[in-house]
Formats: structure tokens, sequence, C-alpha cells
């Protein structure tokens, strides 16, 4: 989570917007047209940006001569929201495991009910979303160390093998990651579509590549050292199931198409919050960035943007430049356009 105090008004605005629950307690949200403040995660209409100020702290808010909301009461802080704020704190500096009961200690509720009280208001389990912190300090260790196994461990995995089970389902595995689909085969094909030439790639896992104007040349160039071989009928079905998903993008033919996703875990979670973007839809990258809890990592959802390897399957065609307009598309901005409006019929 961004620090407080790097958080800037437009990073503040579109937290609000979000309504991000994840920052209530950070700031508060002042409407002066109605005198009163919120917590950013207020379920009431949003305001106008010109009649918005935002403050610290409910003090700070009521020295403005402002007054709660009583709808979401940001003077009121729950027991609950002090736990959960109170385990998420311990959990982001622990360097070891921290068990259910040891959290139950904390912040004084059963393990089994503050289970509850932490799944309802993260959307992950304790123990979930301890995995998913894990999983990304190792790839980002990846990134930076000569050795699998040493990253692995200095991200807090008692043995290799926790990792690997941890990423089961999650596509390609670390060493495939990090050595260019080394040791990996890959079937691939074109496609003629009524948006043109189309390449599309698996791995017996699923989708690795999907793009437009594109061949092996600029396959082997994300896939270096992989096997590439054009064809199969094994994969033919698999392939109509993505042309059909491109034709119609709207409808959710292309949901149950199995991913073989090669990324970080932060490229990833932006990938599946593009999946979670509803067709008919668009959203800016500061969205984006304030749905992932960072509002100031708008520039690092556009790197994780063009990073895709799979259009239309993860549709980054849905994100567009924060004054409404299109913005960039690594296929060009009539593929995008014309998807754009098959979702919206």
């Amino acid at each position: 989570m961004t620090r407080t105090e790097d958080l800037t008004d437009d990073d503040r605005w579109r937290i609000a917007l979000a309504k991000d629950r994840r920052f209530d307690g950070v700031f508060v949200t002042g409407v002066h047209s109605t005198g009163i403040y919120c917590r950013p995660s207020c379920p009431a209409r949003a305001p106008r940006r010109e009649n918005v100020r935002f403050y610290a702290n409910c003090d700070a808010a009521e020295a403005a001569g402002l007054r709660a909301c009583k709808r979401c009461a940001p003077d009121q802080q729950s027991r609950e929201e002090a736990a959960v704020l109170a385990a998420l704190k311990a959990l982001r500096e622990a360097e070891e495991a921290v068990s259910l009961e040891r959290l139950g200690q904390l912040t004084d509720y059963s393990p089994t009910h503050f289970q509850r009280i932490f799944t309802r208001a993260v959307g992950l389990s304790p123990a979930a979303y301890q995995r998913a912190l894990r999983r990304e300090r190792a790839e980002e260790a990846l990134r930076e160390s000569g050795s699998v196994t040493q990253a692995i461990y200095e991200a807090g995995y008692g043995a290799p093998s926790r990792f690997y089970e941890d990423r089961k389902g999650s596509g390609m595995s670390a060493s495939d990651w990090k050595d260019g689909g080394a040791g990996r085969t890959i079937h691939w094909s074109t496609v003629d579509t009524s948006l043109g030439s189309m390449l599309v790639a698996a791995t017996e896992k699923g989708v690795c590549c999907l793009s437009f104007g594109e061949g092996e040349a600029e396959l082997r160039a994300r896939f270096p050292k992989a096997k590439l071989v054009e064809g199969g009928e094994e994969f033919s079905e698999l392939f109509e199931s993505v042309t059909a998903a491109v034709e119609q993008p709207g409808a959710a033919t292309g949901a149950d198409i199995p991913l073989d996703v090669k990324g970080t875990a932060f490229q990833q979670r932006v990938w599946q919050t593009l999946r979670e973007i509803p067709a008919g839809e668009t959203r800016s990258y500061g969205e984006l960035a304030a749905a992932l809890g960072n509002p100031k990592a708008s520039r690092a959802v556009g790197g994780a943007n063009g990073a895709n390897n799979i259009a239309v399957l993860i549709p980054c065609h849905r994100v567009i430049a924060s004054d409404g307009g299109l913005g960039g598309y690594a296929y060009g901005l009539d593929i995008k356009r014309e998807l754009l409006a098959r979702e919206m019929k």
C-alpha cells in the first residue's frame, strides 16, 4: 500500500471514486457543498470534484467546519476495522509466517472468528494473503538473483516445494518465467479474422500468446528458449474457441479458455483486474491503480498492460486515457475501437 505521506489529491480522488475501503482511516473526503466528510469507501454518489477537499483525519475536517457523514460514519472506527488494520501491518512486516492463532491473540478475537472478519474485509483469508505476499517477494527477488532457489528462500519459503505449490495453476514455473520458456513446447498458428491476421499460441496448460499482425518471429522474441511447433491437431479446438472469443468479445465464451500467463506477481494482479472489468466498460490507468490499492502506480499499471502477451482474453483494450480518449494500443487504435464497439452492442 502507498505510504500516506506519498498520496496526492489526485490519488485520493481516484481512491474515493473507486470506493476503496483499504484507505479508510488513511484520510477523509470533505464535501463542502453539503458540509459533510466521509470515508473514502462511502457508498454515496460521488460529489463534484470542485466541491471536494481532503483531510488527514476527522479532527482536521471538523476544524474546517464539516460534520461526519451519518451513512459511512467516518468518526467511528469499529473494533473489527482496527483489528484488520493491525493484522495487515503485522503480516506485511513479518519475516516468517504468522499463524491464525497469533493473529487471534493480536486482535483479541478467536482465530476462526477473526478469519471471517479478515476475509470479508480483504477478500483473501490471512493464509492466502501471506501466500500472495511471499509469491510477490519471490518473483521480485527472481529479477535480481541468479539463482531461483536463492530467491525462493529469500522470500521466506522454507523449501522450494512450497513455492511451486503456491504457484500451481498460475502458469509457467519460476524457472520458465526467468528463462524465456526454456524446456517448454509452444504450439502456434495464424488465423484470419475480421480484425486481420491473428497469432495464437498455447502450451499444454493454455493460451500463452494472442496478438494481431504478428507471426513466428514475434512469438520467438517473446519465448526465445521455447520449442515452437506450428499447428497441432490437438490444439485446433482450443484455437477455434479463441477465434470465437475474438469475433464476439462481449460474449462469455472467452472466460473458460485456459491461460498460461508469464509475468510477475504484480503483472498478474493487473491482468486479473483487467479480466474483471465487465464487457462494454472501460477503466483508466489511475482507476486500475486505485482498484489495486496503490493509486500512485498508474505508470506501473501501464507497464503491466503493455507487457500483456494475451490480447482480448486479458482485455487490455478496455483501458483508456484519463480524459476519456482511447489512448494507445499495441495493435492499432482501429482494432481497439472495433473491440470496444463490439462489446457495447
